[in-house]
C-alpha cells in the first residue's frame, strides 16, 4: 500500500531542540532522545468515514512530533497501518450496500487526499491489515505455542496473563478495563475465556466475511491489535520511541498490542514512550462514527476552505485537550492566516530569529503549538505596527511556520 506525496521541509538555521512530551504509561514528561533515526508508529485509520476531524487532529500531532525531530537533523522512521479488514468497516459495507474491499479503497485513498492537502508528512511504510496478514498468523501461531494464547470454538485468543507488564500503559483497574473492553470491539463477556479481558488473536472464518488461510489456525483474519504490533516489529522492531494515536486508544488497543509484543519477545518495552491526541467534539458530543456528528476535511475543502486554515484549527489547541469544532474556531483560523500571509508578503520585517528558537522550544516543550502560535502573532503584530528593516526576517518566518507547523504562508 503506498503513502501519500510528502511536502518539501524547509531547513532552518541552528538546530532544534529535543523533544519533551507526556508518556501516557509513566503519567509524566519524558525527554525522548532517539539515535540518528527516530522511530515512530502512530495507529491509522479503519477506512469509513474518512478523514474527520478527529482523525486530523491526531496526525496533525504526530506530525509536530515529526518535524520537531527533523529539526535535530535526525531521520525519522514513520509507520502507519490501515485496518483494512474489522468488523466495524464490514458493518459499514453492509449498511451501505457496498463491496467491502471497494469501501476500503475509496475511503483510503480519500485519506491521502486529505493528508496531502494538510501537509502532513507521509509514513514511510503505509500498511494495510490485508497485506500484513502472512507476518501476523506466525506470530499467533508462536503465541499459541508458547502457552500465551489459547483456542475457543476455533477463534485464537491472548491471555493477558501471560504478560506481566499487562496494564502499565493505561494502569486502569479492572473494572474500568472491562467497560472499555465491551466498548471497543472486545468481548468480555464470552462463555470460556479464561480472562474476561482476553483479546482476540485470529478469528475462525464466519460464513459471509471475508477469510484468508491461517496455516495451522485455519482460516480466518487477524484480530486488531495483533496486526499493528505484526507491522511495528517488521519495521521498526522493539524499543521504537513513539506509539501514538488518539487517547481512546489508550485501552485496549494499545495496552494489548504492549502485552502482545512482550510476550513475543521477552523484551520491555514495546515503545517506550505512549503518546495520545486529545478528542475533538462536536455540539457537545465526541465526534464518532456511530453519532455521524463528523466534520471532514473533504467537505471543509469542497466548500472553500483553505487547507491551511483547518491546520491552523487544530495547531490552536495543544495536542493532549480535548476540545469543540464550531464554526468560530475555523473563522479564527482564517483569519490567523490572513494576517500572517500579509505579515510576511512585506519586503522586510522585525527580526526573526529570536521567532524561530520560540516555536523551536515551544514544540519541544510537549507540543505546545498554541504557544508556538502566539508566538508567530506576536511577530506578525510588530510587523503591522512598526515594520522592520531586515529583509530576510518575512523569509524567514515562512520557512518557519513551514517547517515546524507545517502551514505555507
Amino acid at each position: 500500500m503506498h503513502a501519500w506525496p510528502a511536502s518539501e521541509v524547509p531547513a532552518l538555521p541552528g538546530k532544534g531542540r529535543d523533544l519533551r512530551i507526556h508518556d501516557t504509561a509513566t503519567g509524566g514528561r519524558v525527554t525522548l532522545d532517539p539515535g540518528p533515526v527516530a522511530r515512530i508508529y502512530v495507529c491509522g485509520i479503519t477506512p469509513y468515514d474518512a478523514t474527520h476531524m478527529g482523525h486530523a487532529a491526531t496526525y496533525n500531532a504526530f506530525d509536530l512530533v515529526q518535524r520537531v525531530w527533523l529539526d535535530t537533523k535526525r531521520q525519522v522512521h514513520y509507520v502507519q497501518n490501515v485496518t483494512d479488514v474489522d468488523d466495524p468497516l464490514l458493518e459499514r459495507a453492509i449498511r451501505d450496500g457496498k463491496d467491502w474491499v471497494e469501501l476500503a479503497e475509496g475511503e483510503t485513498a480519500l485519506f491521502r487526499e486529505d493528508m496531502t492537502a494538510l501537509r502532513l508528512l507521509p509514513p514511510k511504510h503505509y500498511i494495510g491489515a490485508v497485506e500484513a496478514i502472512p507476518g501476523i498468523v506466525p506470530l499467533v501461531e508462536r503465541l499459541r505455542d508458547a502457552g500465551a494464547a489459547y483456542e475457543l470454538e476455533g477463534d485464537v485468543y491472548f491471555s493477558v496473563e501471560s504478560d506481566p507488564h499487562f496494564g502499565e500503559v493505561s494502569h486502569y483497574d479492572a473494572a474500568a478495563m472491562k467497560a472499555l473492553s465491551a466498548e471497543r470491539g472486545g468481548d468480555p463477556e464470552r462463555p470460556g475465556k479464561k480472562n474476561p479481558l482476553d483479546p482476540m488473536l485470529w478469528m475462525a472464518a464466519r460464513e459471509g466475511e471475508p477469510s484468508w488461510d491461517g496455516a495451522s489456525l485455519g482460516r480466518g483474519r487477524p484480530g486488531w491489535h495483533i496486526e499493528c504490533v505484526a507491522i511495528a516489529l517488521d519495521h521498526l522492531g522493539m524499543g521504537f520511541d513513539v506509539q501514538g494515536g488518539g487517547s481512546d486508544l489508550i485501552f485496549p488497543h494499545h495496552e494489548m498490542g504492549a502485552s502482545h509484543a512482550q510476550a513475543l519477545t521477552g523484551e520491555y518495552p514495546f515503545a517506550k514512550a505512549y503518546v495520545h491526541a486529545g478528542m475533538v467534539a462536536l455540539d457537545g458530543q465526541k465526534m464518532s462514527k456511530s453519532k455521524g456528528n463528523l466534520v471532514f476535511v473533504s467537505k471543509l475543502r469542497r466548500d472553500g476552505v483553505d487547507p491551511a486554515a483547518i491546520r491552523l484549527t487544530l495547531l490552536a489547541h495543544h495536542y493532549r485537550a480535548d476540545w469543540e469544532w464550531t464554526d468560530q474556531v475555523l473563522q479564527d483560523a482564517v483569519e490567523r492566516l490572513g494576517r500572517w500571509r500579509a505579515a510576511v508578503s512585506r519586503p522586510d520585517g522585525p527580526s526573526a530569529d529570536a521567532l524561530v528558537e520560540e516555536v523551536r522550544e515551544a514544540l519541544a516543550n510537549d507540543l505546545d503549538a498554541p504557544a508556538a502560535l502566539a508566538a508567530v502573532d506576536r511577530w506578525a503584530e510588530r510587523q503591522d505596527a512598526d515594520g522592520g528593516t531586515d529583509e530576510a526576517a518575512p523569509g524567514l518566518v515562512s520557512r518557519t511556520v513551514d517547517a515546524l507547523l507545517g502551514v505555507a504562508l
